[in-house]
């Protein structure tokens, strides 16, 4: 199938799989006239290339944790357990930094409240 199906079947654009090819995610054949062409289980790839960046994994990451899936074994399942769990820690310090963030606004928020009032309450000219 070319690009344009494959991005069809796959609910993805065109652009995102180049994208995915240049960062070595996705491999094509290419016709005479330099046409990608794709198989059936390039549509299960790029599903799976959702899936990895739906859970906040960077192309860089994905790259170190395709050897699990493309040459399984127990060393490289071994690899990308590892991987994950190092992106999960970068995830949960993130996400406590949000919280930290999102309590100072409201912190802000509590402090403006107040001064409205304060404002509503003096005497009108």
């Amino acid at each position: 199938m070319r690009i344009g199906e494959l991005a069809a079947r796959a609910g993805v654009s065109v652009r995102s799989l180049r994208y995915y090819e240049e960062q070595g995610l996705l491999t094509s054949t290419r016709s005479a006239s330099g046409q990608r062409h794709y198989t059936e289980a390039h549509v299960e790839r790029v599903t799976f290339l959702q899936r990895m960046y739906a859970a906040g994994l960077s192309s860089r990451t994905i790259v170190e944790l395709l050897p699990c899936v493309d040459s399984p074994s127990e060393s490289t399942s071994d690899a990308a357990l590892e991987r994950m769990a190092e992106e999960r820690e970068r995830l949960s310090a993130h996400i406590e930094e949000l919280v930290r963030t999102r309590d100072a606004l409201d912190v802000l928020m509590a402090v403006n409240r107040a001064h409205r009032e304060s404002i509503r309450r003096l005497p009108s000219a």
